[in-house]
């Protein structure tokens, strides 16, 4: 068990500060996520410092009056595999105390957690997973999801991209929960707004040699207009590099990108995706209040903060308000406290958790890659082409598989 930890004395004047409803005397959040491989860039451990973050403005808020007599950060690198992250999170909650779990990247890492939170009856906030699953029917009580999912995704670029004359796609995904659910959403959306998919590939996971699936897409018959690449983190890096190699887009196959993060972009230079479109759910520089908040990040990290950073530094905040609010750390009391609960923060604008299926719906963002002429400043690479409204960005109904 990899553990990074800090721990923040604070006083215990407010509701429960002696100990008295908050379960060992303090509150322990845990930030589980890939430290080390192919989402360490995207979340990794600047996760964990967006949510020290969130404690020291918490406590700076409440000083006396907060709950907790003291706060306690600790994290775990799950490797991106469910076995793995259903044996760190059960050592999470059980030797690490944690009230609640944060991030969790890659979907079947997620799946697993949100078990072992139904089981242990404690909070996971999933941050970082785009499968809808964790709303769907693999929704429990102690389960929210917090971030982005794979319908908000694919009814923004797919929807948009095939509106915009891309009539024929030739999908490829890794082959997990992740990318077999972006396939399903993405082949949905596109067919809705009137487009074909000419064919869709799984791909192993991770991997480092996409050249079998490149080289195939303009030999497909129709020939595809847009290769979607629904991997994310250095997988997806790795297919931009390959898909500039071989000159796909001269060759008349166009670039759609179902996950983006803004350290892949920076990884990749603006030149390798002048012009992509994509859907993000935050971005740093998109007003002056999340300026602010990224240029504390920059300040204790050195980078720009990703859409993942900025939503776990918010679910941490919503989640330490609700102990608040309930006088306690007490997982169904906290539940009870999050419920339809309206985020309006510098990341979940406009945002309401849903009561029916633990949902936060929030306002997302059509974006696109600018040429590097357009680039102003270190990180500032793209600009916001449509802000997509909370009601129209999420599923506008709960899954009826869903049964808290």
């Amino acid at each position: 068990l990899a553990v990074a930890g800090v721990l923040l004395a604070g006083c215990g004047g407010g509701p429960g500060g002696s100990g008295g409803k908050i379960s060992d005397g303090k509150v322990v959040l845990a930030v589980l996520n890939d430290q080390t491989a192919i989402y360490a860039d995207v979340s990794g451990r600047n996760s964990i410092e967006s949510v020290r973050m969130a404690v020291a403005d918490f406590k700076a808020k409440y000083g006396d009056k907060a709950v907790a007599k003291e706060i306690e950060v600790v994290a775990a690198d799950h490797q991106n595999k469910p076995d793995v992250a259903n044996t760190q999170a059960q050592q999470l909650y059980d030797r690490q105390r944690a009230d609640i779990i944060l991030d969790v990247p890659t979907s079947s890492a997620a799946l697993a957690v949100a078990t072992v939170a139904k089981n242990k009856k404690k909070l996971f906030i999933d941050v970082g997973a785009a499968t809808t699953e964790l709303t769907g029917k693999s929704c429990n009580k102690y389960t929210f999801h917090y971030g982005y999912n794979s319908y908000m995704l694919a009814h923004g670029t797919g929807t948009a991209v095939t509106q915009g004359g891309a009539k024929n796609w030739y999908i490829v995904y890794p082959d997990y929960a992740f990318g077999q659910d972006m396939n399903r959403t993405f082949s949905a959306a596109v067919k809705a707004a009137g487009g074909t998919v000419v064919r869709s590939d799984p791909t192993p996971f991770p991997n480092d040699n996409f050249s079998t699936f490149l080289l195939k897409a303009p030999t497909l018959s129709p020939k595809p207009q847009v290769l979607a690449t629904m991997q994310a983190g250095g997988d997806f890096v790795n297919v931009v590099k390959q898909y500039n190699e071989y000159k796909l887009r001269d060759k008349g196959v166009g670039l759609a990108a179902g996950l983006v993060f803004l350290s892949d972009v920076h990884s990749l230079g603006p030149d390798a995706m002048d012009g992509t479109q994509f859907t993000d759910f935050w971005y740093w520089n998109l007003d002056q209040q999340n300026r602010a908040w990224a240029d504390k990040f920059l300040a204790k990290t050195g980078k720009r903060p990703t859409a993942a950073h900025a939503g776990n530094y918010s679910a941490a905040l919503q989640y330490l308000e609700a102990v608040q609010r309930g006088g306690t750390d007490n997982s169904d009391d906290v539940v009870k406290q999050l419920e339809g609960r309206k985020v309006d923060d510098m990341f979940g604008r406009g945002g309401t958790i849903r009561a029916q299926d633990h949902l936060l719906v929030h306002d997302s963002y059509l974006v696109q890659v600018k040429p590097r002429s357009e680039v102003k400043e270190p990180w500032d690479y793209l600009k916001v082409v449509k802000t997509i409204p909370a009601a129209e960005a999420f599923q506008p109904q709960p899954d009826p598989a869903c049964k808290l």
